[in-house]
């Protein structure tokens, strides 16, 4: 079962990628950009990354499996990963996943963003944390959910929520806490955790993410004998 503070922990995995490893992802990623000519319609839109990437990255979670069950017990799998590619004036709003829905299976614990190039001026990541209850929601999590029994739920504000949604988080007294993870880290976060990236005023962001799921759906090959 999940517990309430898992999706509210925060992690990080330095050196999630060997050295070659991260440039074989960049030239990988390089050659897909110019191929495609991919350009996102705004800052929090990604690209769902090459397959040569995902087997990549694929293999670094189940390597960083141990650490990352240290501080979320409960993560058995990953989704496939989102490119993303922030220049200057591009920033990605506080926002929160939560939640939607406690019953669905599986469930998302947390995500990862890995770190693939660091902007040279902004683009931190970082996370707000508060003790208002105005960003949570009145549910809680019943008997036969993914969630230990009676685990409240934050509300759900996307960064492409309406204009109301966004003044409202504004509205609540947040504490910020940012952080510039060296290129090569992986940054695990609770699903139920206030983030967003600043504005990138130098440079060029590139990281990739995914979210962590409380079961691994996929398929497994056939048992013989």
């Amino acid at each position: 079962m999940i517990h309430m503070t898992e999706t509210l922990a925060l992690h990080t995995v330095e050196g999630f990628l060997e050295p070659d490893e991260t440039a074989h992802v960049v030239k990988v990623l390089d050659d897909h950009l110019e191929a495609t000519r991919w350009v996102p319609a705004r800052p929090s839109d990604g690209m769902v990354a090459p397959a040569a990437v995902q087997e990549i990255l694929a293999a670094a979670v189940q390597r960083a499996l141990p650490s990352i069950r240290r501080v979320f017990p409960s993560v058995a799998a990953a989704t496939p990963w989102d490119y993303h590619d922030l220049r200057p004036g591009d920033r990605i709003q506080p926002h929160v996943h939560g939640i939607s829905d406690p019953e669905r299976r599986p469930q998302r614990v947390a995500r990862v963003a890995f770190h693939l190039q660091e902007a040279e001026q902004g683009g931190e990541f970082y996370v707000d944390t508060c003790a208002s209850d105005a960003l949570w929601t009145q549910r809680t999590a019943g008997p036969g959910s993914a969630f230990v029994p009676g685990t409240q739920f934050v509300r759900e504000i996307s960064h492409h929520a309406g204009p109301a949604a966004v003044a409202a988080l504004s509205g609540i007294p947040r504490t910020r806490w940012t952080s510039a993870p060296p290129a090569g880290t992986a940054v695990v976060y609770g699903a139920q955790l206030v983030h967003g990236v600043a504005t990138v005023r130098e440079g060029r962001l590139r990281k990739l993410i995914t979210n962590l799921l409380d079961e691994d759906l996929s398929p497994r090959p056939p048992r013989t004998g």
